[in-house]
């Protein structure tokens, strides 16, 4: 693990654009981690924003709060429009959004019309285009959505009342030509019992799953649901194939993870981890640098989350503490 600590006075958000990090909301200001400085746009948003993410292309940034109701579309560091999502526990859990490009136009995934509503809208014309009369969303809390590397897929890590932690993955070309397939949460949620407190991709069609520590949801659930996923440990489930690895513990609590490849995933529970996801074992540690304690999208009742930021190509980590970016990356 290499670790490279930026100082950027004024910071307020940072999202990865290549391999450098930029601060939409701060007029653009780009940070390399060769040193470069320079700003790629001319205005500056004063309001409360701690939060970023970029299209792939870096053509389109989100600025957003993360427990706020309040984002900015941006088109080349200027603004598009307004973006707001339902105000219903906005203060208690991480705002949903993601960019996604398909045949050539960007979406941004969101929910602007119900809490439990994942929409696509067009990035330029504004147009909802998966909200129709017919939709009728389960009650699910949308978080931390991702994209698979592939583009085929779409997870959101959020939960359930009252709450429960689980994701709901779905298949992106058939919910735009079916948007009432972005409400059936269960045909492509993994079957296990237990509380799956974070996820990320490892491949296009396969998952790294996180239990947490808390007792099945279900009081009857099927023996071989339990033996998948048990509490407390982490596997690797197949989209497609709806198979799971062999599920390893590890003595570490899990927080959000995010995989590097097929045998190994970054975890940033309390201080930054390399772990091998098919041993459970912590191939290296960083203990000096704190990135906090979240292990869900419900983090109102945490007094520390930094902003952490993960680059899918370079499979690199970035967080921002007060003034300073740590960049970390794998040996």
């Amino acid at each position: 693990m290499r670790h490279q600590t930026l100082e950027a006075p004024g910071l307020q958000t940072i999202a990865w654009v290549g391999d450098a990090l930029v601060d939409w909301a701060c007029a653009g200001q780009l940070y390399g981690l060769d040193g470069e400085r320079r700003q790629l746009g001319e205005s500056h948003y004063s309001f409360s924003f701690d939060r970023a993410l970029t299209s792939t292309d870096g053509q389109y940034a989100f600025l957003y709060q993360k427990l706020g109701t309040k984002g900015l579309l941006l088109k080349n560091g200027e603004m598009l429009r307004e973006i707001n999502r339902s105000y219903y526990h906005a203060e208690t859990y991480e705002y949903p959004a993601a960019f996604v490009t398909v045949e050539g136009t960007t979406y941004l995934v969101h929910c602007p019309v119900e809490y439990c509503q994942l929409d696509f809208e067009n990035v330029e014309t504004g147009e909802l285009v998966t909200n129709t009369p017919a939709r009728s969303p389960t009650d699910f809390f949308h978080s931390r959505l991702e994209i698979s590397p592939g583009g085929t897929y779409l997870m959101s890590k959020g939960w359930y009342w009252h709450p429960w932690n689980g994701i709901q993955v779905f298949d992106i070309w058939a919910c735009l030509r079916d948007p009432l397939l972005l409400d059936n949460c269960l045909e492509m949620s993994p079957e296990t019992g237990s509380e799956i407190s974070s996820a990320g991709f490892v491949t296009n069609n396969t998952v790294l799953l996180v239990a947490s520590g808390e007792d099945s949801a279900q009081e009857d659930e099927d023996e071989d649901e339990v033996d998948a996923l048990p509490p407390g440990r982490l596997a690797v489930w197949n989209v497609e194939t709806k198979e799971f690895s062999p599920a390893v513990s590890s003595p570490w609590p899990f927080g959000n993870v995010f995989p590097i490849d097929e045998n190994r995933a970054w975890d940033l529970y309390q201080y930054p981890k390399i772990i091998d996801i098919k041993t459970g074992e912590v191939l290296a540690k960083l203990e000096l640098l704190n990135t906090g304690r979240q292990s869900s999208s419900i983090i109102r009742y945490l007094d520390f989350v930094p902003a952490i930021v993960f680059n899918p190509q370079t499979k690199r980590i970035a967080v921002k503490i007060d003034n300073q970016v740590e960049v970390l990356s794998v040996d």
